[in-house]
């Protein structure tokens, strides 16, 4: 949770703000994937706070076709702060006022 990643075939990244262990989303959404980069279902898929250059939204992408964003470019999209806190160490936490 909060570490900032990069799309590794789309020009995006994100906030990790939650995840799946296994596929939960829809058989169309998984069917419109790009079948060479199609990934398995049987893999943690990430809830991000997404951005690319145009626009800010959420993005629900697997494990394998993520990697750490190294960039260091702050990033804008207006739900992390909502919902997270930067760790001091360029990723974010849950906002401790979130947390049961």
């Amino acid at each position: 949770m909060g570490e900032v990643v990069r799309h590794k075939h789309f020009p995006f990244r994100g906030v990790v703000f939650d995840v799946d262990p296994i596929f939960d989303n829809t058989e169309e959404w998984w069917l419109a994937i790009p079948e060479e980069i199609r990934p398995d279902k049987d893999q943690p898929f990430y809830h991000l706070f997404a951005e690319n250059a145009d626009s800010e939204y959420v993005a629900y992408v697997s494990e394998q076709n993520l990697e750490r964003d190294t960039s260091d470019e702050p990033v804008r999209h207006p739900k992390v702060t909502e919902a997270l806190s930067e760790d001091g160490e360029g990723g974010w936490r849950v906002r401790s006022d979130l947390l049961n």
